[in-house]
């Protein structure tokens, strides 16, 4: 049960809002701009976070990504892809297609802006 309801007396409240990804959220989420070559993650040196751009060109160890129009260059060790929009919300980030520090932040941060549990990670037998 979320900590910002107490719970009075009679059953548990219903967990679904906090747990289950609305039809509407899921296809919000579709709609974000993605290419599977060319979408990645990039870090952020200004906040110690991740930024998202689209790579526009490799040269040898160095890759140039747009990010917001603008471009830069950063080395391709740095560089993580991106998982597909479908993986927004994932609830077990063991799904992820990419599992990436960059992808299972992103995860979690979008997970929390939309209230949702943001701490289950798989089974572990």
């Amino acid at each position: 049960m979320p900590g910002h309801i107490k719970k009075s007396t009679g059953p548990d409240p219903d967990p679904s809002p906090w747990l289950c990804v609305s039809h509407e959220l899921k296809v919000k989420l579709k709609q974000k701009p993605y290419d599977p070559k060319k979408s990645v993650w990039v870090p952020n040196k200004a906040d110690g976070g991740y930024l998202e751009g689209l790579m526009e060109s490799k040269d040898g160890a160095k890759v140039t990504v747009n990010i917001g129009g603008e471009m830069k260059v950063y080395k391709e060790d740095v560089v993580d892809q991106v998982n597909p929009p479908k993986f927004d919300c994932s609830d077990d980030m063991a799904g992820l297609t990419y599992l990436g520090n960059a992808c299972v932040l992103w995860n979690s941060v979008i997970r929390y802006k939309n209230e949702l549990i943001y701490t289950y990670s798989g089974l572990f037998c």
